[in-house]
């Protein structure tokens, strides 16, 4: 059996499961999605979606690659920065699985076509240290239920021909991007009440640098510039989780959104991001071969 029939027979599957009265891509459209997104090749843009449409077409897209892409890993918002909302002309977050092999080591060295629509972005994982997250309301709690906190450079892939004709349901659909990322030294969280608060200021007004080889800066943000703190992004993944029956579990790894623009890579290029105001984080760095 060739990848598309067992495309096909899986996505009649989560036909099955995902219900006739979801309004998502059809059967035919969703295996196309998976095997350009599995070649790395553009894949045809489909009509604006509704979020409805996005999060049922996600689930079949995810249902679609995890026999090929296998165990979760943690999971990604994305769309938390404004600037990067307006350009998907949406208000707000959508979430995408992340999966294992996803998330390689800094210094990691790629082809620049690792996609079919590679782009790189500044970000930030965090590690859940207990299901207690799933409770969490405020950044501060968040910063209760996880240990580490890890600088994080994001090579997502938009999969589709036409990516700025995407909207935000449209970005959900297609897992948002989900592709790659290069993650650095992980930041223990502290123990103590003062440090955590300390913490929690420092990443709200830290400053995100990616510059190139020669110290050239390509682009930038602040901590606030995701959802105000960057853990904000953890309090919205965990109910929007909720919605979807789906728990963090100890040892998941969150991606917390865009600290920069959404940039294209090339050959030769070496990207590194920087935490300036960050206490203990060390720059994080790619390579395009």
């Amino acid at each position: 059996m060739n990848m598309k029939q067992t495309l096909c027979l899986a996505v009649f599957g989560v036909t099955l499961a995902t219900g006739a009265g979801a309004q998502c891509l059809d059967d035919a459209q969703a295996g196309e999605l998976a095997q350009h997104y599995l070649a790395k090749t553009p894949a045809p843009n489909f009509a604006t979606l509704s979020d409805a449409d996005g999060a049922c077409t996600r689930a079949k897209l995810n249902a679609l690659l995890a026999p090929r892409l296998g165990k979760v890993v943690g999971y990604k918002a994305g769309l938390t920065n404004p600037a990067v909302q307006k350009r998907f002309n949406t208000d707000q977050p959508v979430w995408g699985k992340l999966y294992e092999g996803m998330i390689q080591p800094s210094g990691y060295t790629t082809a620049p076509n690792f996609g079919a629509r590679p782009l790189y972005e500044a970000d930030m994982l965090v590690r859940v240290k207990d299901a207690a997250i799933n409770q969490a309301r405020t950044p501060y709690e968040v910063l209760q239920h996880v240990d580490q906190i890890i600088p994080f450079i994001e090579l997502p892939d938009l999969v589709v021909q036409a990516p700025s004709k995407l909207n935000g349901a449209g970005v959900s659909a297609i897992n948002v991007g989900a592709r790659l990322g290069v993650a650095g030294t992980p930041i223990a969280v502290p123990a103590t009440r003062g440090e955590r608060y300390q913490l929690l200021g420092a990443l709200e007004r830290m400053q995100v640098q990616l510059t190139n080889a020669e110290g050239q800066l390509l682009g930038g943000g602040k901590g606030a510039d995701v959802l105000g703190n960057p853990l904000n992004a953890v309090v919205w993944m965990a109910q929007a989780l909720h919605k979807e029956n789906i728990a963090l579990q100890p040892g998941d790894l969150l991606s917390l959104g865009s600290f920069s623009p959404l940039l294209p890579p090339r050959a030769g290029l070496s990207v590194t991001a920087t935490y300036v105001g960050l206490p203990g984080a060390q720059p994080v760095q790619v390579n395009f071969k």
